[in-house]
C-alpha cells in the first residue's frame, strides 16, 4: 500500500476513535454549553439551546452522566454550563462532585433555558446562545460533536467555518475507504502504528463492558444473554457489546473509545473483535489488524449514512465486528467483503429511536448478524446481487444501504421522532 493511503486511514482511526463519556449527543449538548459559557465569560441569566430532531430522539431518553442520574436536554446544557470543561471535549463533564452538582440544581431551579427547534435540514444541528445584561454568546455545531463552525461574542465572530445545511458534510479523506484497501491496509501497516490508537480502544472499552456485566444497568442485556445462552465465545461476543451499552445508556461514568461519534457504535465494533482474539489466542499485533480492520469497515458504511439517521448505526458497526472476526480466521478482501454484504442483507432496516437501554439489544442483534455474515461464507453460503437490497459487489452494497438510510428512511426518522416527542 502507498505511504500516503496509510497515512491517511491512521489518519482516519486517529480522528474517530477517540474517548466520550457517556451518550455523544447529551455531551454534545454540555460540550457547546461549556464553550458558550468560556466565551461570554460569565454564567447566563437566559440560555437559548436549538436542536435537530435527532439530537431531541438522542438525548430525551438517556442519562447524562456525571450528574446523578438526571436525563435530558436541561441537564446536559446545565452539565456543561455549571461545571464543564470545554478543553476536554467529549469529556467535558468528566469532573463533578456532591459541590458541583448541587450548584447546578441551584441554578437549575431558577434558571431561564429555552428550546428551539433547528430549521436546517441537517440531522446534527444544535446551538447554544447565552445572554447576560448586554452581553451574548453563541455556539453552533453541525454534522459531527465537535465540529464547531462559529463561536461568536456579541457581535464579533470569533470563529467560524464554512458548512452547508443542505446534507452532513464529512471529511474528505473519508473518499478514500473500501474495503479491499481496507484489508489491504491491516495487512501491512506497521503494528507500532496501530499500538497507540488501538490499546486505549481495548482498555476502555472492555473495561466498561466488565462493569455493565457486574453492576445492575439498563435492562441488563448482557447479563440476560450469558444466564440465557451460557458462556461460549459466540454468545460472550454479543453479551459484553451489549453490556458495555447496558452501562453507558444508563449513566456510567466510564469512558468508552467512540467510532463514527458513537459509543455503542465503538463497542460493537471493537468488543466481539476483543473476545475472540483472545479466544483464539492470536498475538496482540494479529488482534490490532483485526480491529482495524473492524473499525475502518464501520467508518465506512457510516460515511454515506451520516452522524444521525433512522438507521441503527449498530447494524454498520455490527458489519464491521464480523468483519474483524473474519480477519482473526484468517480470512481476506474476497471472505471479509462477502461478511459484510451478508450482515447488511440481514440487518439492514433495524431503527434508530434514539439513546436508551434497548440499544444494548440491539447491538447484540447487530453483532450476531455480523456473525452469521461470516459463517454464512464459511459454509459455501451467500446473498447474491438481486436478493432484496443486495447489489452485485461489496462497494456497491454499501453505497445502495447508505442511499436508503439517508434518503429512503427520512420520513421514517421524523415519524420517529413525533412518536417519541408524543411519549413525554
Amino acid at each position: 500500500m502507498e505511504q500516503s493511503k496509510m497515512e491517511t486511514y491512521l489518519d482516519i482511526l486517529r480522528e474517530e476513535l477517540v474517548p466520550a463519556m457517556g451518550c455523544t449527543e447529551p455531551i454534545a449538548i454540555a460540550y457547546a454549553a461549556a464553550l458558550a459559557r468560556d466565551t461570554l465569560g460569565a454564567m447566563p441569566e437566559r440560555t437559548v439551546l436549538t436542536v435537530s430532531g435527532n439530537i431531541v430522539k438522542n438525548v430525551k431518553s438517556v442519562v447524562v452522566p456525571n450528574t446523578g442520574g438526571r436525563k435530558g436536554m436541561r441537564s446536559a446544557v446545565a452539565a456543561g454550563l455549571c461545571f464543564g470543561k470545554a478543553d476536554r471535549e467529549l469529556e467535558v463533564i468528566s469532573e463533578a462532585g456532591p459541590k458541583e452538582l448541587q450548584a447546578m440544581d441551584d441554578w437549575l431551579a431558577t434558571a431561564d433555558i429555552s428550546i428551539r427547534e433547528a430549521q436546517s435540514e441537517l440531522p446534527f444541528d444544535l446551538a447554544v446562545e447565552l445572554f447576560s445584561g448586554e452581553e451574548s454568546a453563541y455556539v453552533h455545531i453541525v454534522s459531527h460533536h465537535t465540529n464547531v463552525v462559529c463561536i461568536r461574542k456579541n457581535d464579533e465572530i470569533l470563529r467560524e467555518k464554512p458548512w452547508s445545511a443542505a446534507a452532513d458534510t464529512v471529511p474528505e479523506n473519508r473518499a478514500e475507504l473500501n474495503v479491499e484497501d481496507i484489508v489491504r491496509f491491516a495487512d501491512t501497516v506497521p503494528v507500532e502504528r496501530l499500538r497507540p490508537i488501538l490499546q486505549r480502544q481495548i482498555e476502555f472499552n472492555m473495561a466498561i463492558a466488565e462493569t455493565g456485566l457486574k453492576g445492575g444497568y439498563g435492562a441488563e442485556i448482557g447479563k440476560i444473554l450469558l444466564r440465557s445462552y451460557g458462556n461460549s465465545v459466540h454468545n460472550r461476543a454479543k453479551a459484553w457489546a451489549a453490556a458495555g451499552s447496558d452501562a453507558r445508556m444508563d449513566g456510567c461514568e466510564m469512558p468508552v473509545v467512540i467510532n463514527s461519534g458513537s459509543g455503542n457504535q465503538g463497542l460493537t465494533a471493537s468488543v466481539p473483535v476483543i473476545i475472540y482474539g483472545r479466544e483464539m489466542g492470536v498475538t496482540e499485533g494479529t488482534l490490532f489488524r483485526a480491529l482495524a480492520v473492524s473499525n475502518l469497515v464501520t467508518i465506512h458504511l457510516k460515511t454515506g449514512i451520516g452522524s444521525l439517521s433512522a438507521y441503527c448505526g449498530a447494524t454498520s458497526a455490527g458489519a464491521g465486528a464480523g468483519a474483524g472476526v473474519c480477519y482473526l480466521y484468517g480470512g481476506r478482501y474476497q471472505e471479509i467483503a462477502h461478511t459484510i454484504v451478508n450482515a447488511l442483507a440481514i440487518n439492514s432496516g433495524m431503527i434508530c429511536d434514539g439513546a436508551k437501554a434497548s440499544c444494548a439489544a440491539k447491538i447484540a442483534s447487530a453483532v450476531e448478524a455480523g456473525m452469521l455474515g461470516m459463517r454464512m461464507y464459511m459454509h459455501d453460503s451467500q446473498f447474491y446481487g438481486g436478493d432484496g437490497i443486495v447489489v452485485t459487489g461489496v462497494e456497491n452494497t454499501i453505497k445502495a444501504v447508505s442511499t436508503i438510510a439517508r434518503e429512503g428512511m427520512r420520513d421514517t426518522d421524523k415519524e420517529v421522532i413525533r412518536l417519541m416527542m408524543g411519549n413525554d
